[in-house]
């Protein structure tokens, strides 16, 4: 049993991080918050409008600081963004404040999945599947390296992958509050 006070899913675009969060939140009793969206509503734009007005890198620094304001609270499930275990930070605190489940996705599926999303600005470029592939091989090793539990989402809906995710995270998680 690995006690954390949060859970936190992480894993590329299109795994199902947040439909499968919203769930597995209304299952534990968490409030589920996605941290692209509270980026959102803390800067008032778009992440495609602050991809292309400030960069990416400014859109990271905006993730550094909402992941680490959610990761000191309790109670919460946090979906991440893909590229939120880009930075060491973000992985170590991820890892001190949560019980991380990583949704594992295929390029295929995901091309499938995002195939009419435009709301991802590292998508919309004409070599789609070479970007995944690439974003796949940086970025799957950082999500293993965080992960207490990982599920291959290629093959399961939603209900599916939630039913899954609940067996598994009642043998393996409790939810605890850190010392004071």
């Amino acid at each position: 049993m690995n006690p954390a006070p949060n859970l936190v899913m992480v894993g590329p675009m299109g795994a199902g991080k947040s439909c499968i969060g919203r769930r597995l939140a209304e299952r534990f009793g968490l409030e589920f918050v996605d941290v692209d969206q509270a980026i959102v509503e803390q800067v008032g734009s778009s992440i495609p409008a602050i991809f292309e007005q400030h960069g990416e890198a400014r859109f990271r620094q905006h993730e550094v600081h909402t992941l680490q304001t959610l990761l000191e609270q309790n109670n919460k499930l946090i979906s991440t963004g893909g590229g939120a275990v880009l930075d060491p930070l973000n992985r170590q605190r991820i890892r001190a404040r949560g019980f991380v489940v990583y949704l594992h996705v295929s390029v295929p599926a995901q091309l499938t999945r995002l195939a009419r999303d435009r709301n991802r600005p590292l998508l919309q470029r004409a070599d789609r599947e070479q970007v995944l592939h690439a974003m796949a091989a940086q970025r799957t090793p950082l999500y293993q390296e965080v992960a207490d539990l990982s599920l291959e989402t290629d093959h399961f809906s939603p209900a599916e992958a939630t039913a899954q995710l609940v067996l598994r995270l009642a043998a393996q998680w409790r939810m605890s509050s850190p010392p004071a």
